[in-house]
């Protein structure tokens, strides 16, 4: 299993899997192909269904630019190891191929080709939540603790500058207005919810400040604004809007944050590994889902929760996501991806409530609950994981076209211009 720090990854949005990973396959096969007069691209897939309005075309040109690049659209056609394929060719002057590499998009800003993933190091020996609980309790450590075992002491260096960007997203995303870009006309809420919650008295307070840190990141991402994939862009907003109010109203040092975030950087890897944080391969419970379990874990233990309390407070936070489908409205990462950051930041702290009046004792185990997630995820139709082609994405086509109709019926026929000699 990889190092946490591969999930915490810092980067542009609106999407890991559509941005962040398709971007950095770019700036490989350039580094690779220093020669190269000219540059082509085949999207498959997710990629091309939803690229557009995740800026696919735009990530790639950024990696390329200034030499040509042609980018061609398959969204009807899935190459065998991912939904997000990729083909990219390396042309000379007179047009001639000099290098072609199939690469995949997996999720979290990650890259996968058929004989290996790129730079890829495993630190973990142990990738089950059970077989690492078993060794915690051997040894005394806490989750955290055995994950700086296995990462060594830079590991915090690299959550300090993970936690300093996310702060700098809320910050950011609070002070916003105005519409996001993409053509919905969905205009920017955090900053109302945050003023709304600072007036308002502690029964609200809590769902309020939470979700106006989940919105203010969500929507820093959605605007190409500078985050960091949690595990993913599109569910980038739940760990730091946990974080940000279990630390304001604890009073929590950084170095608990810091520690709470490796613990969240653990759960998430077991399912990155056992499992997807792929919306394409899984749907948006490998997403959201997946967030919504780091967030309760984190949570469970910034409350003082024990390593059964954290691992029952992550189980929920899956569990209750499986089957979440990944259908944004015209492929952005918006509808219904923002508000679905604001819900799941609530539900994470529930989850970490709930575990805390509780021994820690459970029937279904997180390993059980990713394994489940990853069958729920493949049994999905495609519709559903990440191609706009059903669920919300369709709903809101269909009344779209009804509304251009009504429109069309409802303006009067042109008479034709009379021409010379009637």
């Amino acid at each position: 299993m990889e190092s946490i720090q591969e999930l915490f990854r810092i980067g542009i949005g609106p999407s890991s899997s559509h941005t962040m990973g398709p971007r950095r396959a770019a700036e490989l096969f350039r580094e690779r192909n220093p020669s190269a007069a000219s540059f082509r691209v085949k999207l498959y897939g997710s990629l091309a269904a939803t690229g557009r309005g995740h800026l696919t075309d735009a990530a790639i040109k950024s990696a390329l630019v200034p030499l040509p690049l042609e980018i061609i659209w398959k969204p009807e056609r899935v190459l065998p190891l991912h939904p997000n394929g990729m083909r990219f060719e390396a042309l000379s002057a007179d047009g001639r191929t000099l290098a072609r590499w199939e690469v995949y998009s997996v999720g979290g800003g990650a890259l996968r080709d058929k004989d290996s993933p790129p730079d890829r190091q495993d630190l973990y020996d142990l990738t089950t939540m059970r077989l690492i609980l078993e060794q915690c309790k051997q040894t005394g450590q806490a989750l955290w603790e055995y994950v700086e075992s296995r990462e060594g002491p830079e590991l915090w260096e690299h959550l300090r500058e993970v936690w300093t960007v996310m702060q700098a997203a809320i910050e950011r995303g609070l002070h916003a207005e105005g519409v996001l870009p993409g053509g919905l006309g969905l205009a920017r809420k955090s900053w109302a919810f945050y003023r709304k919650a600072s007036l308002s008295g502690p029964v609200l307070q809590r769902a309020g400040l939470v979700s106006a840190y989940a919105l203010a990141v969500s929507e820093e991402n959605a605007s190409g604004g500078r985050i960091v994939t949690a595990p993913t862009c599109g569910s980038s907003g739940i760990v730091p809007a946990v974080m940000r109010y279990l630390q304001e109203v604890l009073n929590c040092s950084d170095e608990a944050v810091l520690r709470a975030l490796a613990t969240a950087g653990l759960i998430g890897n077991l399912a990155k590994q056992n499992a997807s944080i792929s919306g394409a391969e899984v749907g948006c419970q490998g997403e959201v889902g997946v967030a919504c379990a780091m967030a309760a874990g984190a949570a469970a233990q910034l409350l003082g929760g024990t390593a059964r309390q954290i691992e029952y407070a992550a189980e929920m936070g899956l569990e209750h996501n499986l089957g979440l489908t990944c259908d944004p409205v015209a492929g952005l990462v918006q509808i219904p991806c923002i508000e679905r950051n604001a819900f799941a930041a609530a539900q994470a702290l529930a989850c970490a409530d709930y575990a805390l009046f509780t021994d820690g004792s459970h029937r279904i185990s997180y390993d059980d609950v990713v394994a489940v997630m990853r069958e729920t995820g493949h049994a999905l139709p495609s519709l559903y994981r990440e191609t706009s082609g059903g669920g919300l994405a369709a709903a809101y086509q269909r009344r779209r076209n009804r509304k251009l109709a009504a429109a069309n019926l409802a303006t009067p026929p042109v008479d034709p211009a009379p021409t010379n000699g009637g």
